[in-house]
């Protein structure tokens, strides 16, 4: 059943999932919920304050980094309104207006992040296959300039899709599947046609992450080639031993992802909601966590640069 006239989005609204079988205990989930959003917020911020403020990281591979910790921020900060309605007020109705908003942001900065993940791998490329000419291609300009394609990309993309989404009418049974709103959650819901809809987000699913996906598959192919061709076993550690943060953080964004994917269009047996919901919030809120500390772990100059800060007397 649809609602009438509902084309105007202040007039209508959603309602947000709890997570299932725990709707009776907030106090217990916000912990976990609201300690991801505080390590995502500290690790992040430590991490583009240490690129900024030391000059010697100034180079392509850190300025990605400081990127990516800026979409991580970004995607932390996308999903914080509804979680703290949901956990920390028990409010969880959500107005479409509000709603179409932040599955814009959502999308927005999960494809930003795809895409620097993807300028990363070609860093590393670079480096390992070119590194006599790695400073003349990768120039501080040029990161710049890639960086702000990658901004423009994701923001042209995606900014048509609230503008449809106010255009179709919704059903009264208007409850989603998680604490945030995402494009293909809300188009389940519509009662009118979502062909338009439905084509450009594909488009769009096709042209950013799976594009994004195989060209840095690609690229570590042509790394792998590279490394294996080095008589030096030794040699062959230390260079591979550069694409190992960004490894984990490939594998940290993409494998939540290319999971649900495949149980939604594979799964022969439809699995409990949890199972779902789990990937997704595995896919939207654990990268931002992880990934700074991946970056503390693997990487000596930001390890070094953190254990300054912590201890400074000792250093």
């Amino acid at each position: 059943m649809a609602i009438p006239n509902n084309n105007n989005a202040s007039s209508f609204f959603f309602i947000l999932m709890d997570v299932p079988g725990l709707e009776a205990s907030h106090c217990w989930t916000a912990i976990p919920v609201c300690s991801i959003y505080v390590l995502s917020l500290l690790g992040n911020i430590t991490i583009m304050y240490i690129v900024k403020s030391v000059p010697n990281l100034h180079t392509p591979m850190y300025l990605f980094l400081s990127v990516l910790s800026t979409a991580d921020l970004g995607l932390s900060a996308s999903t914080l309104p509804s979680m703290a309605a949901v956990f920390l007020l028990g409010q969880r109705k959500v107005g479409a207006a509000t709603c179409f908003l932040q599955l814009f942001f959502i999308h927005t900065f999960s494809v930003i992040e795809s895409a620097v993940l993807l300028a990363m791998a070609f860093d590393r490329c670079v480096a390992i296959r070119e590194p006599l000419r790695y400073a003349t291609i990768l120039t501080t300009k040029r990161v710049g300039a890639l960086g702000l394609a990658i901004v423009i990309r994701s923001v042209a993309l995606h900014l048509p899709l609230p503008v449809l989404l106010v255009r179709l009418q919704f059903q009264l049974l208007n409850a989603l599947s998680h604490f945030y709103c995402v494009h293909p959650d809300v188009l389940r819901l519509a009662s009118s046609s979502t062909l338009v809809n439905s084509g450009l987000g594909l488009f769009i699913m096709l042209s950013t992450l799976g594009m994004d996906a195989v060209l840095i598959l690609l690229s570590y192919v042509l790394i792998l080639k590279t490394v294996l061709s080095i008589a030096s076993n030794v040699e062959q550690l230390k260079a591979f031993n550069t694409c190992v943060s960004h490894i984990c953080a490939v594998l940290l964004f993409y494998t939540p992802l290319v999971s649900l994917s495949m149980i939604h269009r594979f799964g022969k047996k439809k699995l409990p909601a949890q199972v779902y919901m789990l990937l997704s919030y595995l896919h939207f809120l654990i990268p931002p966590v992880l990934n700074p500390i991946v970056y503390s772990v693997k990487t000596k100059e930001i390890r070094a640069r953190i254990l300054k800060l912590v201890y400074p007397k000792k250093h």
